[in-house]
């Protein structure tokens, strides 16, 4: 019986964790991406491609697995702003290769898509409810809803089967990038201030809570192309989550904010995550015990 699955991206942060929980779930797991990573077997890979996501390496590589799951792509709202055709490249070309690939040779494959909750863009009420109107604010979002359209458009006209699932904002060890680095390494070198408010709301989600989601994803895919939150449900702003980094960074100092507004970043995103409840998932880590255990990951990994 065919049980392989190949995860693009397998190298980045999301990626690992996904192979890691797809292994112990009894898949074999194939990882393609950038770089060459000789440890790839410690991240539950029994094979890695070092390439492009290309029709030609999918060809090559991917041997009709049962499930891919996507995780290559850019994921950076300021690359986006600074570099939007190669922010296209990375998330919608990379992407149509897929479906195509999966259309023309492989079409009992499944593609479970880690989408983002950038596509909703600024919104009026919250918890965010997947039908919301979609209204992204930076090239980031714009892309990913492109690759949103172009799923919905396969599963309707040509019959794959896919889920997406919108991320809120996923954290947890390995982390080297985004607020919670970036905060660590400030308050290590006695810097406090932040850019934007502080009253910005995220819904924070632990990255080992995202990944048993993804596997949850798996076994709803079907040709109507299901749609999830991925969150905590939760909103918490970034000022309380700085005053938590820092008390545990064991600094009695507290944030300041620049004031100035980023682009391309909604002021608040937090999920209702009722569809995914009801398919058997819940969050399981609390923010402030993840937030505790990154910062312990960080004063390990300097």
């Amino acid at each position: 019986m065919n049980n392989h699955i190949v995860i693009t991206g397998a190298a980045g942060f999301i990626g690992r964790y996904v192979a890691k929980e797809f292994f112990k779930q009894g898949f074999e797991v194939h990882g393609m991406g950038w770089g060459k990573f000789p440890e790839y077997t410690d991240w539950g890979l029994s094979a890695w491609y070092e390439c492009d996501i290309s029709m030609e390496t999918l060809c090559e590589f991917a041997n009709k697995p049962i499930i891919i799951i996507h995780c290559a792509g850019a994921a950076s709202v300021g690359h986006s702003i600074k570099h939007p055709r190669q922010d296209f490249c990375q998330t919608v070309d990379t992407t149509s290769h897929i479906l195509e690939y999966i259309r023309l040779f492989s079409p009992k494959t499944q593609l479970i898509y880690p989408s983002t909750a950038a596509v909703y863009g600024q919104v009026d009420r919250v918890p965010i409810v997947e039908d919301t109107a979609l209204v992204p604010v930076s090239p980031y979002g714009i892309h990913k809803l492109m690759v949103e359209a172009l799923c919905k458009m396969y599963s309707t006209y040509y019959g794959l089967s896919i889920t997406i699932v919108r991320f809120f904002s996923i954290y947890g060890d390995g982390l080297r990038k985004q607020l919670l680095w970036e905060a660590c390494n400030k308050i290590s070198n006695n810097d406090t201030t932040f850019f934007g408010t502080g009253e910005e709301v995220r819904d924070w989600l632990h990255v080992t809570d995202a990944v048993k989601l993804l596997v949850v994803a798996s076994k709803c895919a079907d040709k109507s192309c299901t749609i999830l939150n991925g969150g905590a449900g939760v909103g918490v702003s970034v000022k309380d989550v700085l005053q938590h980094v820092m008390k545990c960074m064991d600094t009695s100092q507290i944030p300041t904010f620049s004031k100035e507004v980023k682009s391309g970043d909604p002021n608040i995103l937090v999920g209702d995550i009722t569809q995914a409840r009801n398919l058997n998932w819940s969050p399981k880590v609390d923010w402030k015990i993840g937030i505790s255990n990154y910062v312990k990951w960080y004063k390990k990994c300097r």
